[in-house]
Formats: C-alpha cells, sequence, structure tokens
C-alpha cells in the first residue's frame, strides 16, 4: 500500500529532506537544495513520492541540472520529474541565465502570433524540457484574464476573449505533446476573473456555472478535446457553483460533477500546490490530501508537511473513509501516463 499511496504525491525537493521544515515557500529558496542527499534518499524509502516539482532555487544551470534529475529518478518510487515552463515571467530553465534555451515574453505575445508561433514555441521549450529529462510541464494556462484587477494571472494567460485562448492552448499542448512532454491545463475552474491570489489565502470567483460555460470552460474544453493529460484544479472557491466557500480543489462539485461528469475529462487531475495559504489557512496537511482525493483528484501536489499528508491518506485507507477502489482509478490513470511517456 506504501508504493500505491505514494504514486499519488507529487513534492517538493524539501519535502523529502528531513533538515527542511518550512512554513511557506518563501522560506525556502536560500537552501538551495540541489543535489539529493543521504537523508532524502532515507525519507524516500519510506515515503517514495510520485514525482518531485522543481523550483528555480532548485536549479542552478546545465551542470548541476542532470545529475540533480538523475539521482531524483533513482529514487524509490521512480518519481516523475515535473516543472513550470509556462514560456514567460513561470519559467524556471529560461528564467536562469546560466542556460542556452530559447526565451520568450509571455503567452500573451505568444498568441498575437498565433497558434503556429505558439505550437513552435511549445515545441522548444518541451524539447529542452525533455533533454533535461523532465516528464511534466505544468503548463499551458488556460485561464481567460478577464479581470485587468487580477494580481496572479495576467499575460500568464493567452488572451481575455475565450475564442482566441481556445486554439492557443490546444497549439501549446501539441507542441509540448510532440516533444515528449506531457502538458497540463491550469487553473481549473479558472482563474482569470478573481482578485486574490491563492498562495496567500482565500480567492474567489461569483460567476455561475453557466456563465463560466460561455468564458472560461471555451479553453479547458478545447484543451480536453485535444487530448490533455493532466489538468490542475485551483485553490479558487466558486460558491455559485458548489455553494459554499471550498476551494474547487477540494470540491466534488467541481472536479467530479463537473469536469469529469459534465465536461467528460478522463484524464488526470491534480490540485494546485497543497501548501497555499488557501489550502494550509483551513486544513492540516493529512485532511487536505483527503478531501481532495474525495472530491475526485488524482494526483495531489506539494503538500505542506508531506509525511502528514501521506498518513493522512494511509490512515483514511485504513479506516474506510477512502475506497481502495477509489484509489484505485487514481493509479490507473496514473500508469496509463507513465506508459505514455515511456512510448514517446
Amino acid at each position: 500500500m506504501i508504493e500505491q499511496v505514494g504514486q499519488l504525491f507529487i513534492v517538493r525537493p524539501e519535502s523529502l529532506e528531513p533538515a527542511i521544515r518550512y512554513a511557506s515557500d518563501a522560506e525556502l529558496p536560500p537552501y538551495r537544495l540541489q543535489a539529493v542527499s543521504k537523508g532524502m534518499r532515507e525519507r524516500a524509502r519510506k515515503y517514495p513520492p510520485g514525482g518531485v516539482l522543481l523550483y528555480g532555487h532548485n536549479i542552478a544551470g546545465p551542470a548541476q541540472l542532470p545529475a540533480f534529475v538523475r539521482d531524483l529518478k533513482a529514487l524509490p518510487g521512480s518519481p516523475l520529474l515535473c516543472i513550470d515552463e509556462e514560456g514567460g515571467r513561470v519559467s524556471r530553465i529560461a528564467g536562469n541565465p546560466a542556460f542556452d534555451v530559447p526565451r520568450y515574453e509571455s503567452a500573451a505575445a505568444l498568441a498575437t502570433a498565433g497558434p503556429g508561433a505558439t505550437y513552435d514555441a511549445a515545441l522548444a521549450i518541451g524539447g529542452y524540457l525533455k533533454r533535461y529529462g523532465f516528464d511534466i510541464d505544468f503548463a499551458p494556462v488556460a485561464d481567460v484574464n478577464t479581470n485587468p484587477r487580477n494580481i496572479i494571472i495576467g499575460t500568464r494567460a493567452f488572451s481575455d476573449d475565450p475564442a482566441q485562448a481556445a486554439p492557443l492552448v490546444c497549439a501549446f499542448l501539441r507542441g509540448l505533446s510532440d516533444a515528449g512532454v506531457a502538458g497540463c491545463l491550469k487553473h481549473f475552474p479558472g482563474h482569470g476573473d478573481t482578485l486574490a491570489d491563492t498562495h496567500y489565502g482565500y480567492a474567489y470567483t461569483q460567476k455561475s456555472w453557466p456563465e463560466m460555460l460561455s468564458c472560461e470552460m471555451i479553453p479547458f474544453r478545447a484543451g480536453i478535446a485535444a487530448g490533455a493529460p493532466l489538468v490542475m484544479a485551483a485553490h479558487i472557491a466558486a460558491p455559485a457553483v458548489t455553494g459554499g466557500p471550498v476551494p474547487a480543489s477540494l470540491s466534488p462539485a467541481i472536479l467530479t460533477e463537473k469536469l469529469r461528469g459534465e465536461l467528460g475529462y478522463d484524464g488526470l487531475i491534480i490540485t494546485d500546490a497543497l501548501e497555499m495559504g488557501a489550502v494550509t489557512q483551513q486544513f492540516g496537511s493529512g485532511e487536505a490530501a483527503v478531501r481532495a482525493l474525495e472530491a475526485g483528484a488524482d494526483l495531489l501536489l506539494c503538500p505542506l508537511d508531506y509525511c502528514a499528508a501521506f498518513e493522512g491518506v494511509l490512515e483514511a485507507l485504513r479506516s474506510g473513509r477512502l475506497q481502495a477502489a477509489r484509489i484505485e482509478q487514481s493509479l490507473h490513470r496514473i500508469a496509463a501516463l507513465r506508459s505514455r511517456l515511456t512510448e514517446q
């Protein structure tokens, strides 16, 4: 059961290092964790992760990165390697001047050149990610940036027009896929009409589901039809849809009823980072992990306390709160993605 539960988690390298404890991600860059330690190997034997997500401070340059990726992939669980490389300000490799890779201003800038240029950019991004050993890129941003006061999305989105954004989202997914890297639509059900930053606390949209269908869902539906292997659930609340303040990432109404049921999505659902304030201000790591799985998520991204989250899922399975059959569904989807990546 340990190995199976581990496959549900994608964690920071720091979550595997017993010498590091942190209350927020802002504390982590000074550690410059850029190599696998003995302590990380020991923790991974007890809590084998299904994936590891690298941030900019984990990447020194083209000499360090291949060895770090190699040693991470050799950990128990054979973790998938993940990164946020959107092409713009959220780019962990292109944002590092030590790397000789193509650089792009933003998704919004790519939009002005059209789907062909967007595909070419994603193919180039996927190409260097593949060379460095990455399996998953948490991109493209499928949000529609409809609120000009939005402080977190902005030019990370392709457009404020869903009809313009949809083909660009698909082009970016195709480019990554053709390079052998799995893309991920984010941030479902749409972060573009919010004001707050879920890294720090509660954020919400007041839109109803019919309103979302006419705007936010247009790029997501297009990406799903294009075969998106992953969809990332945001921590934004949608009270007009769910009836309350629960984050979308923990909401059965959003993930199971809407994304799986109404939109027919059968790929992997991953939460946004569970260490973010919108979650941690309401739930401990174990409870958040269990609630996300109950809601319909398959992959749990970056819990604040990985060990507590892991133990929480184990206990929920032992007690019957989580059914083994439900977890088997997620494990089947994860295995299918791993098989697909192996074939590419």
